[in-house]
């Protein structure tokens, strides 16, 4: 049941636009040299010039991944049918035998879980009912006992259920027959006139004849007149009485309250858990409106295959997406320091000292020969030109400007006219909150046994940014008081001035951000800091020398 697995590729939380769209380029080269199924997706939210980049080329952002973790969805689901809680136990064990399954479901007509029957629920009640009134008090459909003891209907109506009353069986003489056949009941019988006809004048509701026993006319019109059904079986009478009880509906025996049940959606590691405490076998799984789509059992997680991820623009465990130790880890293609990332199986793993992810995949569609789309070439370039602030920052190699040429040329864009569009959208903050704003490009870092946190932004307006600065910070004094051990820094980078103004909190953060520096004293505004732009390649280098001392 489950789907041609896909492979995910996706970028770091908190996304700039070179780990969104060097996801949807690397998912569309990776599709086209395998024919195999590649879905993008993103780990954070789609900043303004990220936005800008995609609706300028008419590609939809990735959807959102909050982890991968493998859900019930990765699992074998099985199919077993759901049935109507009027189906008799006969029929609810053959479904059982047919679909190698000891449990049914019991949905009603919305197809939500109403009960669960099971193998041992149905020889309870085979071996466990010493009741006579047992099939009444089940409320059998008439129907049920017609298929079940393969019966011709001679009269009567078969359409409501047999409510009031027991089930005999008439082997004795009429006057014998007073003592235990009484109104209502459901009486099995031979062919013996005197006997069916004492049965359809005490009122009986229904009269069973055995071994195909036909019986004469004046005891069919009685039947009608006394409104009793007259059905006709093959079997005899030790086998109808042994098969009648089979035909009780199993809503009767099925198990109705606090019954267990897993959503699509719900992980595995949670799943195992709550299945280790219960007794039950199979599982009830649900479709996102609660509607029941087939079974798990404890068997399944044998079956089940990690989501399989090709991490971009990042190889460090704090910034990828949640869960990715339980993941396959197949690919890593990076432009960043190594990160520390582990994982179970070897993998391919490109990282190369450039500017932007984006370059990398660009020499990879080159490398592969494939052809480079119009609109995959414009996202490559956008990376580009964010990634290295339009050749501005020290971290853009001559390698990462000659892709971003050829792919402007693809892309059929004006360099310097795009990029600066591109950065007005993404200068455009006046509808972001201060903690967006913070968390829009935030990564955390580890080193020295040192964890700290570096957001950045980027704007074309000086006057933009330094109207942020006392907002930054009151929230990031809010923000390191809910926790005194964290040190952050934020920079707010002026593309146009080339240059950073930087803030900090925290537990020695100033005393690292100074001696970085080699400053005494950090203004209430900011340090600022001029021809800073990067923060991979002129920021942490500093601070993490610094912590390393």
């Amino acid at each position: 049941m489950n789907q041609e697995k896909e492979v995910i590729v996706i970028g770091h939380k908190n996304p700039d636009t070179d780990s969104i769209c060097s996801a949807i380029a690397y998912a569309n080269l990776k599709q086209k040299m395998t024919g195999k199924r590649y879905t993008p997706k993103r780990a954070g939210e789609v900043s303004k010039e990220t936005a800008f980049a995609l609706s300028y080329f008419g590609v939809e952002a990735p959807a959102f991944l909050s982890n991968v973790r493998t859900r019930v969805s990765d699992m074998e689901i099985k199919e077993v049918p759901a049935v109507n809680g009027k189906i008799s136990i006969k029929q609810a064990y053959s479904l059982m035998k047919e679909n190698d399954a000891s449990t049914l479901c019991i949905t009603n007509e919305d197809g939500a879980p109403e009960g669960l029957i099971t193998i041992s629920n149905i020889a309870a009640s085979d071996m466990d009912v010493y009741d006579n009134r047992i099939v009444s008090k089940a409320k059998t459909p008439y129907e049920n006992i017609v298929k079940v003891l393969e019966a011709r209907v001679i009269c009567g109506d078969t359409d409501g259920c047999f409510e009031k009353g027991r089930v005999t069986i008439a082997a004795n003489t009429p006057e014998m027959m007073v003592d235990y056949v009484a109104e209502n009941d459901i009486v099995i019988i031979g062919n013996r006139f005197e006997s069916q006809f004492f049965s359809v004048e005490i009122g009986a509701s229904c009269i069973v004849l055995c071994t195909n026993a036909e019986p004469n006319e004046t005891i069919v019109e009685r039947a009608k007149k006394k409104g009793c059904i007259i059905l006709s079986s093959p079997y005899d009478s030790y086998t109808v009485a042994r098969l009648i009880n089979q035909s009780m509906p199993v809503d009767f025996f099925m198990t109705a309250h606090h019954i267990l049940s897993f959503s699509l959606y719900d992980y595995t590691d949670d799943v195992k858990e709550v299945m280790a405490k219960e007794r039950h076998r199979y599982f009830p799984v649900l479709d996102e409106h609660g509607r029941y789509i087939g079974q798990i059992s404890k068997r399944s997680f044998l079956a089940t295959e990690k989501k399989q991820v090709i991490l971009v623009d990042h190889n460090e465990r704090n910034q990828a997406v949640e869960g990715v130790e339980s993941a396959d880890i197949l690919e890593i293609i990076d432009h960043h320091r190594l990160g520390g990332l582990e994982s179970i199986n070897p993998v391919f793993f490109r990282n190369q000292p450039l500017g932007c992810t984006a370059t990398i995949i660009y020499q990879m569609y080159r490398e592969n020969q494939i052809e480079i789309e119009k609109h995959i070439a414009g996202l490559l370039c956008s990376a580009i030109l964010s990634d290295t602030l339009m050749f501005r920052s020290p971290t853009c190699t001559e390698v990462d400007r000659a892709a971003a040429q050829t792919l402007a040329k693809i892309a059929e864009i004006d360099i310097p006219q795009y990029a600066q569009e591109m950065f007005e959208a993404g200068s455009d903050l006046s509808s972001r909150s201060i903690e967006e704003i913070f968390y829009q490009d935030y990564k955390t870092f580890s080193t020295a046994g040192v964890s700290f946190g570096v957001g950045q932004i980027t704007s074309v307006s000086d006057s933009s940014l330094r109207s942020l600065v006392p907002s930054l910070q009151e929230f990031m004094k809010e923000k390191q008081s809910k926790d005194p051990s964290t040190m952050l820094f934020f920079m707010l980078t002026n593309i146009i001035e080339e240059s950073t103004i930087v803030l900090c909190s925290g537990l020695h953060a100033e005393e690292i951000l100074k001696q970085s520096n080699h400053i005494e004293q950090i203004p209430q505004e900011g340090l600022l800091v001029p021809g800073m732009v990067s923060r991979k390649k002129q920021f942490l280098p500093s601070i993490i020398a610094t912590l390393q001392q």
